[in-house]
């Protein structure tokens, strides 16, 4: 049996205007639509440049509430096209209080769910902490009309444990948000080494848990603020199959709208042959809770 779910993927780059950045996404949702997607994953925080590089207390007038403008405008556009879409923005949930928020939006234009991200970073470039509350809405996949999706958030995206539990909640798609990039400072050798793991960890989940992933992510420099080097983002969203084989790639500077169609019953077909979740040793794995093993 063949269950086909053509999926959507808009890479693109981000200026300050807020309006622009909107109306790239709406194109790039557009044109995946026309080629048959019935499932569109827009990058991380895709309305505005990364305003993490640095920690200014201004950034948080970008937030905005759910139900809110961003989900008003995609949630029309769902509607229109008949397309579920997976979109990413800066969520004020009360004063001081803010998420790094994936919404879903059904093809009927409501939302069918939302993740708040889990895994917050710390590192040159990317101070998340100052801006993002962790989620506390837990690792819960989101059902829809195309299928339950396991939606993640970027620095999520190298914790086997945060694929693990998406999957063994049932979800049929891990899909991954993303703003990563290189400093521009590093020396080509680091560059590759960084992309290279930064494909392999998800592949090894598509691998772990015989579950496709998609993971989309933002291109250009975008400046520092403060003078620093700024961001160069790679781009090079991707998507794989449950064996983790690449059925996708995106190049690592141009903005670019992918599609891709997964076969959702090879899942099973693939967890036949690996089943990796019925030789998991639960009765063992209690030190995971812990953070270390001394």
């Amino acid at each position: 049996m063949s269950n086909v779910l053509t999926v959507g993927m808009v890479q693109q780059s981000c200026s300050a205007v807020r309006d622009e950045n909107i109306e790239k996404s709406i194109a790039g949702v557009r044109q995946a639509a026309a080629r048959g997607a019935r499932l569109v994953v827009l990058q991380e925080l895709h309305a505005g440049l990364y305003f993490c590089q640095s920690e200014e207390t201004g950034c948080f007038d970008q937030a905005e509430p759910i139900p809110g403008p961003s989900t008003e405008t995609f949630g029309a556009l769902a509607r229109e096209l008949g397309v579920v879409i997976v979109t990413s923005l800066f969520e004020k949930r009360a004063p001081g209080l803010y998420h790094n928020t994936a919404v879903v939006l059904e093809r009927d234009g409501s939302i069918a769910g939302r993740y708040r991200k889990m895994h917050i970073p710390d590192d040159p470039g990317y101070y998340e902490k100052f801006y993002f509350t962790p989620g506390d809405l837990g690792f819960t996949p989101i059902d829809t009309s195309v299928g339950r999706l396991g939606v993640l958030v970027c620095w999520d995206q190298w914790y086997p444990e945060a694929a693990r539990l998406m999957a063994m909640a049932g979800a049929q798609i891990l899909i991954y948000p993303t703003a990563i990039g290189w400093d521009p400072r590093d020396e080509d050798s680091e560059k590759k080494r960084q992309l290279d793991a930064w494909m392999t960890i998800q592949r090894a989940h598509a691998v772990a848990n015989g579950a496709p992933v998609v993971a989309v992510n933002r291109v250009g420099l975008e400046p520092d603020p403060l003078g620093g080097p700024g961001a160069d983002f790679w781009g090079r969203s991707f998507a794989a199959g449950p064996q983790g084989e690449l059925l996708t790639v995106a190049d690592h500077q141009d903005e670019t709208v992918l599609t891709v169609e997964l076969d959702l019953a090879r899942s099973e077909s693939v967890r036949r042959i690996w089943p990796f979740l019925r030789d998991r040793r639960i009765d063992d794995y209690g030190d995971l809770l812990k953070r270390y093993r001394d």
